[in-house]
């Protein structure tokens, strides 16, 4: 079931949280993430190799952050587009 970052942050306050993409939109260089799927909390100890274990849609992100906005940035001999967290 997918939720608004907004509902998000209020059940999971002040913590790192492992996401699934269910809805975004590009504008610029940036996505604009409208709705996700919790996965599970994640402890600070673990963001960082949780994030880079995530694979797809997923992603880490801390819920103190009012929103959801990540930079996409084309790469030179690679197929596809990185995503991240500014």
């Amino acid at each position: 079931m997918g939720m608004e970052w907004q509902e998000v942050r209020s059940l999971y306050p002040n913590q790192f949280v492992k996401l699934q993409v269910l809805k975004s939109h590009l504008q610029g260089d940036q996505e604009i993430i409208e709705e996700v799927a919790v996965i599970g909390t994640v402890s600070d100890e673990d963001a960082t190799r949780e994030l880079l274990q995530s694979k797809g849609n997923q992603l880490v992100y801390h819920t103190s952050h009012n929103e959801i906005v990540l930079k996409v940035r084309g790469t030179i001999g690679l197929r596809g587009k990185f995503r991240y967290a500014d």
